[in-house]
This record gives structure tokens, C-alpha cells and sequence, in this order.
């Protein structure tokens, strides 16, 4: 019995040496450039020396907004596209514990009371058996499922952390959007004002027979335009603070934003040498782990090439009444290994390997598209930063001198020397620069935080979890997310 026991167990540890499948090597990336093309002339970035002046943790505190931190720590903790994120990386997580649960031996237990009736005689039999099954990892089967569900949990918390960044830059592009509309706000109360002055002028010169019916029209048109633009903006700002609220875990009820305003232009943008996009970026990460994940599944569909062996063992006690059951006499043993395999399939498995590989090519395809796609992106918000600086000189310079052209233009109509006609006309051109002002800052502000995006936010691939990790993660308490943060073993 003994050297029937050691043959298994002798194969098994020598063909456990034997690797199936092929050895996974991170697919090439496109190569970086040395620097971005959009940097060149661009005071909107500042280079990160040493690597410590990166983007780190909350990177929205770079603007400086205290309600904005505010608003941003609540996503952390309460917004539901996060929890679902991170409720799917942990059942990810126990998938790597369910595989691995398959290098060890399953054992159950089946007892019985059996009744027979033979020739008019009956009799009665008691059994407790112990049923023991296990499959040794001749090919590594068990061990490529293990390293394909890592992967696949690696590929998740990459997920979550992507879907955490996206969710925080677009709570931040929707606060920088209220406090734009607050800003609008506040110039067409200003303008309001003006104009019911306006109104009141060209009245009481009506009235003194200096101007025509028609002026008095005009400015009732003029300033009913501006009330009705204040009101659309009202519906604007309200829509975005029910978004907000909806980003932060709330009912819009619960949640009232004060009037607000952009303080000023965003400030530069710290950011490292373009190979370092590699690294910081959740998505990239995610993508490559896909390939890792493909890279193993490739190795499963390889094994099914090849045999598999089980071994069993029944060890029990059976007697024909219960007080002989627990007696040394009762005791039962019984064992065998058995090998099956699979002699014709009619391409059954070379088509699943075949599948496998072009998965396989396929995730490094999108791996490799997602790398060039993130290069596009802080170059695209490089340019958008660098053009809206030099597009808001421009605007302020246009705001300024259409202000003089409507201060001019006042006092000629006050002179009778020109009609409201030419007056409404200023006054349009001056409201459409201030507004267009406010936009272009607005912009800037998205633009930013697009770029922090595109740059992965304060993330980094180091915080992975590793290998080890998820092997062992935190049976204790199946909800800690403590271990999510530990250096990755690919």
C-alpha cells in the first residue's frame, strides 16, 4: 500500500516541473517619446524634479478650492460607481482563492443507514465513510487557472481605481462648470441692472420727446433677453448640482452648493518624462494585466491536451449495527487512481487553443491602442491649455476695449448724437465678450483637469495588488480593501 501510495506522488513532483503553456512577457508599448510635443512653449506644465513633485494621492487639492476637496472626498467614500467597482474586484478576488483552492484534495463525508430485505430476512447495515478525491497538477492546469484569475483580479483593481479617477475628474469638471455659471450669473445680474437703467433712460427721453417709441422697445427686448438668458443658466447650474450630487452618494435634496466662482487660471500641472504615462495610468495597467490574464488562458487550452489524473481514497467504518460501528473491526479502506483522456475530439481542443491565441493577440492590440490613445490625450490637453492661455489674453483684451466702445457709445446717445440702435449693438458685443471670458476660463480649468486625467491622477501601478496578496487576501474580513495596495508581482 505504501509504495502504491509513492508512485502518484513521486510523478506528481516531477511533472510539476514541466511548464505548459507559454512563458508571459509584457507585450512591447509603442515607444515613448523623449518629450510631448505639446510641452514646447507651454507654461500651462511644470517638469516634475525629482520624481516626488508627480501627482500623488488628492490631486485636486492643486486648485486649491476648499469645497472642492470637500466634494471630493465624499466620492471616495459614497459614490456607487465606486463601491460597485470595488465590490466586483472582490469577487475577482475570491476567484483567485477558488482556484487555488483546487491544488488541494477534497474530502466529504456520506454515512448511511441501509435497510435490505433478502429471502423474507431482513437486516440493516450503518456506514461513515470519508471520501477523499484529489488531482494532482501534473501540466499545471490548476496553476495557470491560479495565475489567469490573478491577472483577471489585478485587471479589476486596475478597473476600480480607473473608474475612481474618472469619477473624481468629472466631479471637478462639473464643479468648475457651476462656478462658471455662478460667474454668469452674477454679469447678467449686472447687466440687468444696466439695462433697466437704460430702459428707464430711454423713457424719460421718450417722454421729452427726444427718442422714439421704437427705442423704448428695443430696451424692453434687450433687457426681457437677458432676464430669459439668467433663467436658462438658473436650469444650467441647478442640472450640474444634481449631477454633483449624484457623484457624491446623494439625493439632490441633500445637497445645496453656495454661489461660487473660479478663482483664477489653473495652476501647472507637475508632470514626469512621457515613459512614465506607462506606469500611471490605471487603464494601461488594466489592459496589460488583460494580456497577462490571455497569456494564461492560452496555457489552459494547452493542457487539454493532455491526461488527468485522480486519486481517491475511502477510508470508513461499516457495520450491521450501531454499537459495532465505532469498533476497530468495522473499519473499511478503500483506494485507486484513475487516468482519463481525451483520444478524439474532432478539433474540438485545437480550435479552443486557436481561439485562445487570437485572444491573446487581440488583448495586445488593445493594450497597445489604449497606450497610443493615452499619448493623444495629454497632447490633445497640452494644446487645449496652451491655446486657451493665449485665446484668454486675447479675450480680456476684447473685453476691455468693448467696454470703452459701450462707455463711448452711452454718452453719444445721451448726447442725441447717435440712436439705441448702435447702443443695443455695443451693448451685445460687450455682454458676449464677458461671457465668452468666463467660458474660456471655464475651459481651462476642464482642461486641466482632463490632463491630471490623462496623466492618472495621483495613481501608480506599484499599488496593485500582488500575487501574494490576492492569494491570501484577508479571509477574515472578505470586505478590507486594505491589501488592494501593495506593490504588483507580474
Amino acid at each position: 500500500m505504501t509504495r502504491f501510495w509513492k508512485i502518484p506522488v513521486l510523478a506528481s513532483l516531477f511533472w510539476s516541473g514541466c511548464r505548459i503553456g507559454p512563458q508571459y512577457q509584457r507585450p512591447a508599448a509603442p515607444p515613448a517619446p523623449v518629450a510631448f510635443k505639446e510641452m514646447a512653449g507651454n507654461d500651462q506644465w511644470k517638469m516634475a524634479t525629482p520624481s516626488d513633485g508627480l501627482l500623488k494621492g488628492k490631486w485636486w487639492e492643486i486648485f486649491g478650492d476648499p469645497e472642492l476637496n470637500r466634494l471630493e472626498e465624499l466620492v471616495n467614500v459614497n459614490n456607487q460607481n465606486v463601491k460597485q467597482a470595488e465590490a466586483q474586484f472582490r469577487q475577482a478576488r475570491t476567484t483567485v482563492l477558488a482556484n487555488r483552492a483546487n491544488y488541494y484534495p477534497t474530502i466529504g463525508s456520506s454515512p448511511a443507514i441501509t435497510q435490505s430485505y433478502i429471502e423474507k430476512k431482513s437486516s440493516t447495515s450503518f456506514s461513515l465513510p470519508i471520501a477523499a478525491t484529489w488531482e494532482p497538477d501534473l501540466w499545471g492546469r490548476v496553476r495557470l487557472s491560479v495565475e489567469n484569475a490573478v491577472s483577471n483580479a489585478q485587471v479589476s483593481a486596475a478597473d476600480l481605481e480607473n473608474i475612481r479617477l474618472s469619477q473624481q475628474a468629472l466631479l471637478a469638471t462639473d464643479y468648475f462648470l457651476l462656478a462658471a455659471e455662478d460667474m454668469q450669473i452674477q454679469v447678467l445680474k449686472d447687466t440687468i441692472v444696466a439695462y433697466e437703467k437704460n430702459l428707464q433712460l430711454t423713457i424719460n427721453r421718450y417722454n421729452g420727446g427726444v427718442a422714439s417709441k421704437s427705442d423704448i422697445t428695443l430696451a424692453q427686448t434687450q433687457l426681457s433677453g437677458a432676464k430669459a438668458q439668467s433663467t436658462d443658466l438658473h436650469i444650467a447650474r441647478a442640472q450640474d448640482e444634481h449631477a454633483i450630487a449624484m457623484l457624491t452618494g446623494q439625493l439632490p435634496a441633500s445637497l445645496e452648493i453656495g454661489v461660487s466662482q473660479i478663482a483664477g487660471p489653473p495652476p501647472p500641472i507637475p508632470m514626469g518624462v512621457p515613459s512614465q504615462l506607462l506606469e500611471r495610468r490605471p487603464d494601461i495597467a488594466a489592459n496589460e494585466r488583460q494580456v497577462a490574464a490571455a497569456n494564461a488562458s492560452v496555457g489552459i487550452a494547452e493542457t487539454a491536451y493532455y491526461p488527468t489524473l485522480t486519486l481517491s481514497a475511502t477510508p470508513g467504518l461499516l457495520a450491521n449495527n450501531l454499537p459495532n460501528l465505532f469498533t476497530f473491526a468495522s473499519r473499511s479502506f478503500s483506494t485507486g487512481p484513475s487516468l482519463s483522456q481525451t483520444l478524439f475530439d474532432f478539433g474540438r481542443r485545437g480550435a479552443a487553443w486557436e481561439g485562445a491565441k487570437a485572444s491573446y493577440d487581440a488583448t495586445v492590440a488593445a493594450y497597445r491602442q489604449t497606450v497610443l490613445a493615452a499619448f493623444q490625450e495629454v497632447e490633445d490637453d497640452l494644446a487645449n491649455l496652451r491655446y486657451l492661455a493665449e485665446e484668454a489674453v486675447q479675450e480680456q483684451e476684447a473685453v476691455v476695449a468693448s467696454q470703452q466702445a459701450l462707455s463711448l457709445e452711452m454718452d453719444r446717445y445721451r448726447a442725441g448724437t447717435d440712436s439705441y440702435l448702435n447702443v443695443i449693438t455695443t451693448q451685445t458685443i460687450a455682454l458676449g465678450d464677458q461671457q465668452t471670458a468666463i467660458t474660456i476660463l471655464q475651459r481651462r480649468m476642464s482642461a486641466a483637469v482632463d490632463l491630471v486625467k490623462a496623466l492618472g491622477g495621483g495613481w501608480d501601478a506599484s499599488t496593485l495588488p500582488s500575487a501574494n496578496v490576492l492569494r491570501t487576501a484577508a479571509l477574515a474580513d472578505p470586505k478590507s480593501t486594505q491589501n488592494v495596495a501593495q506593490p504588483v508581482n507580474k
